[in-house]
């Protein structure tokens, strides 16, 4: 495994309206600023996160690290967060940090529908976004007839998962899915979109990134297949690729 030495421990607090203190790691630089947004459960401490930040330091890039409410080192319970209040999370560290400028958001699963929420609320600001197994609208495929029924009897489920900690949904969250969905018509962005995708993935289809670049708007959209590649894509050649898509977006690169 690449020797990442980006410093995690050195997470800053930004204190929500309602007292939540949200824990984020910033990089001052040039712009326009990365955000990389965890997928569903994870946090600022996972590998890519750490590779993108290494590397934006390294090379005098403005970054973004964050947990969202009730993830990683933030503050919340888990079970409260729902996507649209993790979206907000999101934009008002973003607003704290880096007020004006360029925004490149960087999702992995569950964060690369964030990613694309994010820079829909952008708009102009966003000047480019990559998606890792990004996983937009997984409330509408992403669940059994009977998984939905458990979620409306119980207000949540549980699932077994191969990353850890089984999997908690809540109603609240499925909801909140739902009423963000973004592949039944246009995603109005028009930024540079980059999407890496592993054929392999057994958690999200590769098909859903096929339909995300058919979605957007923008005509500079490039879909990346690894062959080989499984959900989490964290192996040293799958964060090259990564890197690598992060230097294609960035100008004078």
């Amino acid at each position: 495994m690449t020797d990442i030495s980006a410093d995690i421990s050195a997470s800053q607090m930004f204190t929500r309206a309602d007292g939540v203190r949200l824990a984020y790691r910033f990089a001052p630089g040039q712009g326009p600023l990365l955000v990389f947004l965890p997928g569903y459960m994870s946090d600022m401490e996972g590998g890519k996160a750490q590779a993108v930040f290494a590397h934006a330091q390294a090379r005098g890039q403005a970054c973004l690290l964050l947990d969202y409410s009730g993830c990683g080192s933030s503050e919340g319970a888990f079970a409260d967060g729902t996507l649209t209040i993790w979206c907000d999370d999101v934009l008002a560290i973003i607003d704290h940090v880096w007020p004006e400028g360029g925004v490149i958001p960087i999702g992995s699963s569950m964060g690369g529908w964030i990613a694309l929420l994010i820079g829909l609320a952008l708009r102009e600001r966003a000047a480019g976004l990559i998606g890792i197994a990004a996983a937009p609208d997984f409330t509408a495929w992403g669940f059994s007839d009977e998984q939905k029924a458990a979620l409306q009897r119980d207000g949540r489920i549980e699932e077994p998962s191969d990353y850890g900690d089984p999997y908690l949904t809540t109603l609240a969250f499925w909801e909140s899915g739902q009423r963000n969905l973004l592949l039944e018509g246009e995603v109005a962005l028009t930024c540079p979109v980059r999407l890496l995708h592993g054929q392999a993935d057994d958690v999200v289809p590769w098909d859903i990134a096929v339909r995300t670049a058919e979605r957007l708007r923008s005509a500079d959209v490039q879909l990346m297949l690894v062959k080989d590649g499984d959900h989490r894509l964290s192996r040293d050649g799958d964060i090259a690729l990564l890197l690598g898509l992060v230097d294609g977006l960035i100008p004078n690169s």
